[in-house]
């Protein structure tokens, strides 16, 4: 909270904050059993008037996923440092790293993983199963599909970081079969959730929540993915598949040139 004003109400240094006092804010009185919803990148304040109980839940989602990986690294590494003078005589050094980082932050590295993963099978078999009535067109596609879009390039990104600084590098203990993942009930109905929250949040009402034919054409792709490296090799074959073998009419490659390099021409 050093870099940020802690009390709007405060007297805020303009030299410290510049333009701080152009901010402009809402104000509200939250009742007994209402929620507030804050969007990625606001912050909010909250003054109780009595005695209070509130539950906050904290969520990710393409948009913050970079913060979520910077504070996972940044508490990794801070975790690391503070046994290192133990590494000699740790059988698992990695593995206790590891657990330190879950008790902490509430997650690690292998969990950030799978969920990443997950994510973005949910997020293809959506795109793989768009409506026939869509256009081909990019300018006419409904916001829902450029937001399936834009979750797919976030999440590259990040596991290209993590490839970049070796995350998970070498272990095949975690592991993860495509194939099982999308026989997977549990799977199904994160796909499924993912399609009517999606659909009620853009008004679209024609969403595929179970991906039938993503069923086929990856469950036939036996792969297990292992790390960032071979997570970023299948969403390059993945986002092939999905582009038509990247026929310059593809409604993805709009998007997704820059990021998957095997769309380009």
């Amino acid at each position: 909270m050093k870099s940020h004003v802690y009390n709007i109400f405060d007297d805020v240094s303009e030299t410290k904050f510049p333009g701080f006092k152009k901010a402009i804010w809402l104000e509200c009185t939250q009742e007994r059993g209402e929620i507030i919803f804050v969007p990625s990148g606001w912050f909010h304040q909250v003054h109780n008037l009595e005695d209070t109980v509130s539950i906050n839940h904290n969520w990710f989602n393409g948009y913050n996923l970079s913060w979520v990986w910077d504070l996972l690294l940044r508490d990794y590494n801070e975790a690391k440092e503070y046994i290192e003078d133990i590494r000699d005589i740790c059988d698992d050094f990695e593995g206790l790293c590891q657990r330190n980082l879950a008790a902490n932050t509430g997650m690690n590295f292998y969990d950030f993983f799978i969920f990443l993963t997950r994510f973005f099978l949910a997020n293809t078999f959506q795109l793989y199963n768009l409506p026939e009535a869509y256009s081909d067109s990019v300018w006419n596609l409904p916001p829902v599909v450029h937001t399936f879009v834009l979750n797919l390039v976030y999440i590259r990104k990040i596991a290209s970081r993590m490839k970049s600084v070796g995350v998970l590098a070498g272990n095949d203990s975690l592991c993860l079969d495509v194939r099982k993942t999308l026989d997977d009930p549990l799977f199904l109905e994160m796909s499924m959730d993912l399609s009517r929250t999606y659909g009620m949040i853009h008004e679209e009402q024609n969403l595929i929540g179970y991906p039938r034919n993503a069923l086929v054409d990856f469950g036939e792709f036996n792969y297990c993915i292992c790390n960032p490296e071979d997570l970023v090799k299948f969403m390059d074959y993945a986002v092939v598949k999905l582009s038509g073998n990247c026929s310059k009419g593809s409604i993805l490659l709009h998007e997704l040139d820059d990021t998957f390099p095997l769309c380009q021409s």
